[in-house]
């Protein structure tokens, strides 16, 4: 009986640490580079502030390219055979539609003032992928042989910095199937691509996921960061700067830009969860800035806030009003 007692903990620790392992894989999503859709000319304008924004047209692209389709099926099968979860970006995109969440607009309750946000924007957060694979191929012919040249970046989805990039050419073939050409391209690059990634992933579960948070202030807010506050009369901007490093992870964030007006904090540290209820939840720039606004609304400060959000990894603080 303790030999079984024995081997059925055993049991239950591994399947507990192969459990928590993968828990702790990137989610990832592969979309065509913005290169690959301008010259295929899948592309939409979006106005931005008074200003045109010509953006890739995923949307276009899946309905009207088959190539897109069995490239990014093929990579999304060498990914999952090394154990990462994957979002489709097509399913992705289809939800987005069904929700018209393109079309969502946000606004000051008290001035109308408006915070745009770019369909891709719309697409990243909804998705909320970890690593973002951005995808451009050619396939070039010489006589009957074919193939492929490719450049695959691996970006972080919250800071948009490259974290692995894989590229080359795959040795001429006679197939002409392009996920066959693919995948004879890429095979020798995806095993260090992949591990670059989980390594940076890694690095992110240890010392917080890098975001930018900006504070900001309403033009008819009668106060400024300036504004002193408690009995030692501390600057509203150093109380903000100390919640900063109070509440990041392992205190890392770089202050860039510090006014009257304006607080601007970079590279901040953001933990990758939260416990609610008993539960682990996927914290997000949003929720972390939830937490500077709730101590900013409470006592002794009672500063009513807005947050915006623009891509997964900035939010922004609106002081004097929502």
């Amino acid at each position: 009986m303790k030999l079984i007692t024995k081997f059925t903990m055993i049991l239950a620790l591994g399947f507990a640490f192969g459990a928590n392992a993968q828990a702790k894989k990137p989610t990832i999503m592969i979309v065509p580079s913005d290169n690959w859709c301008v010259n295929n000319g899948y592309t939409m304008e979006f106005e931005n502030q008074g200003m045109t924004e010509v953006v890739p047209d995923y949307t276009a692209a899946f309905q009207q390219n088959s190539d897109l389709l069995l490239v990014i099926s093929k990579l999304n099968g060498l990914m999952a055979d090394r154990g990462f979860p994957l979002k489709n970006l097509e399913s992705e995109i289809k939800s987005i539609n069904s929700t018209s969440a393109l079309d969502a607009m946000r606004s000051s309750k008290s001035s109308g003032a408006e915070v745009a946000e770019s369909p891709v924007d719309a697409l990243l957060n909804q998705a909320k992928a970890d690593i973002i694979m951005q995808l451009t191929w050619t396939v070039n012919t010489t006589g009957p042989k074919k193939s492929i040249t490719f450049n695959l970046q691996g970006l972080d989805a919250y800071s948009n910095k490259q974290i692995a990039t894989a590229a080359g050419t795959g040795a001429p073939s006679f197939s002409a199937e392009l996920p066959v050409l693919l995948e004879e391209a890429v095979l020798s690059y995806i095993d260090p691509f992949a591990n670059t990634l989980q390594n940076h992933f890694d690095d992110m579960f240890e010392n917080g996921r890098e975001v930018s948070i900006r504070v900001m202030r309403w033009g008819d807010w009668e106060n400024d960061l300036e504004t002193e506050y408690g009995s030692d009369y501390t600057e509203l901007g150093f109380i903000i700067e100390d919640w900063m490093a109070d509440n990041s992870v392992k205190g890392r964030f770089t202050t860039k830009d510090a006014t009257e007006n304006m607080l601007i904090f970079e590279q901040v540290r953001i933990p990758l969860y939260f416990e609610r209820n008993g539960r682990q939840r996927a914290m997000d720039t949003r929720r972390f800035a939830s937490e500077l606004s709730r101590f900013l609304r409470q006592e002794p400060y009672n500063i009513v806030n807005k947050i915006t959000t623009r891509g997964l990894g900035e939010a922004t603080i609106f002081l004097g009003s929502k």
